[in-house]
C-alpha cells in the first residue's frame, strides 16, 4: 500500500483542508487494520461496527484560527496513545463512513479507506506548535487505559 507519509504539520493542515471530513487513528497501521476493520471495547469485549478514530474536522466554534493549530490540538490530545497501545501504535490519517459512537464517544468509522501515515516528526511539530501558542495547561487525553475501544 502506497501511502503519503505527512512529514510537516502544515502537509496535514492542508489535507483536512482539501478534505474536511478525515480521522485520525491510532494503531500500528492500516494495513494491521485491513485484516481486522473493527474495534473492542476494552472493558465488554463488545465488537464495534468499524474501527474508533478522531475526527479532525474544524468546528465552527474554531472561528479563524490557524487550521494547523488545530490539528496540532487533535494530535496531542490523543498522543497517549501511542505508549498505551501494544505493538507500537501510530497515528494515521483515514476516510469513511461514520456509523456511530465508541465507548469514549469517539466515532466509529466503517468502510475506511488510509489516506496518509503520519512521520512522528509531525507529533513533534504539533507539541511544538501547542508550547508555542499555549494560552492555558494543554495535555493529552489520557484516562489511564481501561475503557477505550479502539
Amino acid at each position: 500500500m502506497a501511502l503519503e507519509v505527512v512529514t510537516e504539520l502544515e502537509r496535514l493542515a492542508e489535507l483536512l483542508e482539501a478534505r474536511p471530513d478525515l480521522y485520525v487513528r491510532w494503531s500500528p497501521d492500516p494495513e494491521a487494520d485491513r485484516d481486522r476493520p473493527h474495534s473492542v471495547d476494552g472493558l465488554s469485549g463488545a465488537r464495534l461496527p468499524g474501527l474508533s478514530a478522531n475526527p479532525l474536522a474544524v468546528e465552527p466554534w474554531w472561528g479563524d484560527r490557524p487550521t494547523v493549530l488545530w490539528v496540532a490540538r487533535r494530535l496531542h490530545d490523543y498522543s497517549h496513545l501511542r505508549t498505551a497501545r501494544a505493538h507500537g501504535a501510530r497515528p494515521w490519517v483515514l476516510e469513511g463512513d461514520e456509523v456511530g459512537r465508541g465507548p469514549d464517544n469517539e466515532p466509529i468509522v466503517a468502510h475506511p479507506a488510509p489516506v496518509a501515515l503520519i512521520d512522528r516528526r509531525v507529533l513533534d511539530q504539533a507539541a511544538d506548535v501547542l508550547e508555542r501558542d499555549r494560552r492555558g495547561t494543554w495535555g493529552p487525553l489520557d484516562r489511564g487505559g481501561g475503557g477505550e475501544g479502539r
